[in-house]
C-alpha cells in the first residue's frame, strides 16, 4: 500500500511540474462548456420571413404584425414574386416567404375560409418543422380572433364547430430550452476528454521519455504501478465533474435536482470505463501522436455519435442501435440527464447504473490485463 501511495504521489509531483495539466484539467472543461453549452442550441428563435403581399389591406397587415410581435418570426423582406422568393431561399437570407393573395380581405369578410401560403426552405428539416408548426399556431389563433371579432359585430349568435382544447404541460424543461437538454450530456462528453485521452498520453509519454523502462526494473509490481497510475486520473476526473458541475449551475443555471451523491457514483463508474480504454489505447500506441489519434477517431468519435449525444438513438438502424448497446457514455447520458433534469434516483437508474459499473470493471480488467503483458 506505501509503495502505491508513494507512486501516487510521485505523479502529482509529475503534474506539478506541467503547468499545461492544471490548465487542461481545471479551465478547458470550462471554456469547452461555455463554447459547446451555447453552441449545442437547436431552439428556433429567429424565423427570417419574406412577406408577399397581393392584398395590401388591413386584414393582412394585422397577421403581419402578429408574426412579428410573437417573437419567432422576422420580417426581412416585401417583395412581389415567387423569383425573388426563390433567389432569396436559394441565398439563405430567408426561411419561410409567406404569401397573400388578392381576394384575402374580400372572403373574410363574406365569411368565407381565406388561404394563405407558406414556403418554408426544407434542407433544414428540423428548423423548418418547427417554424412551419409556430406558423400553424399563430395563424389558427388569428383566425379564431377574427371570428370572435365577426360575431360581436354582428351581434348575432354565429354557429361554431365545437372545438377542442387542449392544454400543454412540459414537465422537466417547461421552456423547452435544447441547452437545458445538452449540457448535462456535455459533462460526459468533457469528462470522456479529460481522463480518457490524459491517461493515454501520460502512460505514452513515459515510454517516449524512457521512465516506463526504469519502473519495469524496479521491485513495484505491475498492479501496483496500474493502481498507482489510475488513481491520480481517477482524482482528476472527479474534480474535472466537480468543476463543470458548478460552472453549469453558474453559466446556465442549470440545478442538479437529483441526488449529488448518486451523480458522483455514476461518474466514478463511468470513469472506470474511460480509465480502461485509456489504458488500452497506451498499450498499442507508440508515440503521442498514435494515442492522441486513437483516443479520437476510434473511441471518442463513435461513443459521441452513437450515445444519443448528437442524435436521437431510435432514429438509427437496427444494427447501429445495437452497437450502441456497448457505449459507456450512452448509459451516462441517461442517468446524468435524469438526475439533473429530472430528479430521479436509483429507483428508475439502476440499471443503467449497473450495466455502467459491470461495463467500466470489464473494460478496466481486460485493459489492465493486456497492459500487464506489454510490461512482462
Amino acid at each position: 500500500m506505501n509503495t502505491i501511495l508513494h507512486f501516487v504521489k510521485k505523479e502529482f509531483l509529475q503534474f506539478k511540474r506541467d503547468p499545461k495539466m492544471f490548465i487542461i484539467i481545471l479551465f478547458a472543461p470550462i471554456v469547452q462548456l461555455v463554447f459547446l453549452g451555447y453552441a449545442a442550441n437547436m431552439d428556433v428563435e429567429n424565423v427570417k420571413t419574406a412577406i408577399i403581399d397581393r392584398n395590401r389591406t388591413t386584414e393582412s397587415r394585422l397577421l403581419i404584425e402578429k408574426l412579428e410581435q410573437s417573437g419567432y418570426f422576422s420580417i426581412e423582406y416585401y417583395i412581389n414574386d415567387y423569383k425573388e422568393a426563390e433567389k432569396l431561399i436559394e441565398k439563405g437570407k430567408v426561411i419561410c416567404v409567406l404569401s397573400f393573395p388578392v381576394d384575402f380581405d374580400t372572403k373574410l369578410s363574406r365569411g368565407e375560409s381565406a388561404q394563405l401560403q407558406a414556403i418554408f426552405d426544407g434542407s433544414d428539416g428540423n428548423t423548418a418543422s418547427i417554424a412551419a408548426g409556430y406558423m400553424i399556431k399563430l395563424v389558427a389563433e388569428h383566425s379564431q380572433k377574427i371570428v370572435l371579432t365577426a360575431r360581436d359585430k354582428s351581434g348575432k349568435a354565429l354557429l361554431i364547430p365545437a372545438t377542442i382544447s387542449a392544454e400543454t404541460r412540459n414537465w422537466y424543461n417547461p421552456t423547452l430550452k435544447t441547452r437545458n437538454f445538452m449540457v448535462p450530456a456535455i459533462v460526459g462528453l468533457l469528462l470522456m476528454i479529460v481522463t480518457l485521452i490524459l491517461t493515454s498520453l501520460a502512460i505514452v509519454k513515459e515510454k517516449e521519455i524512457g521512465t516506463m523502462e526504469q519502473l519495469i526494473v524496479t521491485p513495484i509490481k505491475p498492479h501496483q504501478l496500474i493502481i498507482g497510475k489510475l488513481i491520480p486520473f481517477t482524482i482528476l476526473g472527479m474534480v474535472s465533474v466537480v468543476v463543470v458541475l458548478t460552472a453549469m449551475r453558474v453559466i446556465f443555471n442549470i440545478p442538479v435536482r437529483g441526488s449529488i451523491l448518486l451523480l458522483f457514483v455514476s461518474s466514478f463508474f463511468y470513469v472506470l470505463s474511460l480509465l480502461g480504454f485509456g489504458l488500452f489505447i497506451s498499450t498499442i500506441s507508440k508515440t503521442q501522436q498514435q494515442a492522441m489519434m486513437l483516443s479520437i477517431f476510434v473511441v471518442m468519435l463513435p461513443m459521441t455519435f452513437l450515445s444519443g449525444f448528437s442524435f436521437p438513438i431510435e432514429n438509427m438502424p437496427y444494427f447501429i442501435q445495437m452497437v450502441s448497446y456497448l457505449i459507456p457514455l450512452k448509459y451516462f447520458i441517461v442517468i446524468i440527464r435524469g438526475i439533473i433534469l429530472k430528479g430521479v434516483g436509483i429507483g428508475i437508474l439502476w440499471d443503467e447504473i449497473l450495466i455502467l459499473f459491470l461495463m467500466g470493471i470489464t473494460i478496466l480488467y481486460f485493459s489492465s490485463k493486456n497492459f500487464q503483458k506489454k510490461i512482462n
